[in-house]
């Protein structure tokens, strides 16, 4: 299998989480309203044993992620060929504090080769990541 890399992140393995949320800079935090709208927000996010742990929220994240705790992140490429890594967890809210509990994370790119996928595969350039812990992303 052709070794491929991102950001110095070698996904002919499975990568772990800790490893490469540290190669990125800013994630995106969405969460959604009452109304069903999403929230997006840019924040600094720590790794906390198998949690990811967001400081800081405001009124509506925080508001947002009490009544519905499914939440979804995001840390853009860096670069065109770079992949965005993307996770979505089960969050709880603890005053200004958010933990989240990773259930699944994926780098992902376009794939550039736009060759036909095999029926129920990713359309792109997928990578899934290990959660930690014993942990493998679903």
């Amino acid at each position: 299998m052709e070794q491929k890399t991102s950001n110095e992140i070698a996904v002919d393995q499975m990568p772990d989480l800790a490893d490469t949320i540290a190669r990125y800079r800013l994630a995106y935090l969405m969460t959604t309203s009452d109304k069903g709208s999403p929230h997006v927000v840019p924040v600094d996010v720590m790794m906390d044993g198998g949690e990811l742990v967001v400081d800081g929220i405001g009124r509506h994240t925080r508001e947002n992620a009490s009544a519905r705790p499914v939440v979804g992140m995001v840390w853009p490429p860096q670069s065109e060929s770079d992949y965005s890594l993307i996770v979505d967890g089960q969050a709880v809210v603890n005053g200004e504090r958010l933990r989240i509990t990773p259930t699944r994370a994926v780098l992902h790119r376009s794939d550039p080769a736009r060759e036909p996928k095999p029926s129920g595969g990713c359309a792109s350039d997928c990578v899934e990541v290990a959660l930690g812990y014993g942990q493998t992303a679903r």
